[in-house]
């Protein structure tokens, strides 16, 4: 934990600075994450990110007309809300290992099984609209 608050050599901010760019960042996040999760109850389907074969519908409208990941990209919103809260090099590689990790461990199996399920409708989908933004 000491390493992570240790802060970043090349960026020096204001405590006010950061509270504030952490605050609206975290903002972000929540406004994202509400979205993404109201889209899923509207269209009456899963927003459990470890079943994507109970899905019963394509989500495409809402915030997933922008991002096919909302609420992955709202928790990347928060690692750099944290990040920056704590001006930290630690905090800021973090989140290079979060991209990573959720790209291949989550969004790439959950692209496959939704793939499958949903066929043309998910394939154009994906060509019309990127993963993060």
């Amino acid at each position: 934990m000491y390493f992570v608050a240790k802060p970043l050599p090349i960026i020096n901010i204001t405590w006010q600075a950061k509270l504030i760019i952490s605050t609206l960042l975290m903002l972000l996040a929540l406004a994202i994450g509400l979205s993404a999760i109201i889209a899923f109850v509207r269209h009456k389907t899963t927003a459990n990110p470890k079943r994507p074969s109970a899905s019963t519908k394509l989500v495409m409208t809402g915030i997933y007309r922008y991002s096919r990941n909302p609420m992955y990209l709202a928790m990347l919103c928060l690692l750099l809300a944290w990040a920056v809260y704590l001006q930290s090099l630690f905090a800021s590689i973090g989140i290079i290992f979060y991209l990573l990790y959720i790209t291949r461990f989550q969004i790439m199996p959950e692209e496959r099984v939704l793939a499958s399920k949903f066929k043309a409708e998910f394939s154009a989908y994906k060509q019309q609209v990127r993963r993060w933004l």
